[in-house]
């Protein structure tokens, strides 16, 4: 909704004010507005359509989460480094089902921007697993596998890798 440095803007402005209202004596109305600020810091940290998009992809909605994303003109611009990573790590997801050469450099593009959690990173290696396999690409689809294995500490995604040993075999 915001590019990121106005989203600081407004939340150095409300931060301002909240001090002149602790300053007048009005306790109340300084910690209402520190609160509100807190919303703009965590939109900072957090992109608000990358949220919903991630929303709509939990409901299996590929169409809405396009639809989110869309509406964010120049990621380079507009988002931090980790969101571009997830602006791109969406849109591999969303490639995947359809044109896997496109997947594979969003997944890429994802992976060298950055993640933040293991499961994200340790499912975007499983995809490009997966995009290597049905390339052909025996020993980097075997060598992102490992990697996606060491990364699932907690075990979500073991029946997949588990799956995707046992097609290696057959190739």
């Amino acid at each position: 909704m915001f590019h990121k440095n106005i989203k600081l803007i407004i939340t150095a402005i409300i931060v301002g004010i909240a001090v002149w209202q602790f300053s007048e004596g009005e306790i109340g109305n300084g910690i209402a507005l520190i609160l509100l600020s807190l919303i703009f810091v965590f939109l900072y940290f957090r992109n608000e359509f990358i949220l919903l998009a991630f929303f709509k992809l939990r409901k299996q909605d590929m169409a809405g989460t396009q639809k989110w994303l869309s509406y964010i003109k120049k990621p380079e611009a507009a988002l931090t480094t980790k969101q571009q990573g997830y602006f791109n790590y969406l849109h591999g997801i969303i490639y995947s089902q359809t044109n896997l050469t496109q997947a594979e450099k969003f997944f890429k593009r994802a992976l060298k921007l950055g993640l933040s959690m293991d499961h994200d990173i340790a499912m975007a290696k499983l995809s490009l697993a997966g995009i290597s396999m049905q390339k052909r690409r025996k020993r980097e689809a075997t060598t992102l596998l490992q990697e996606a294995k060491k990364l699932d500490k907690r075990g979500m995604l073991k029946e997949q890798i588990k799956m995707m040993q046992r097609q290696m075999k057959k190739i």
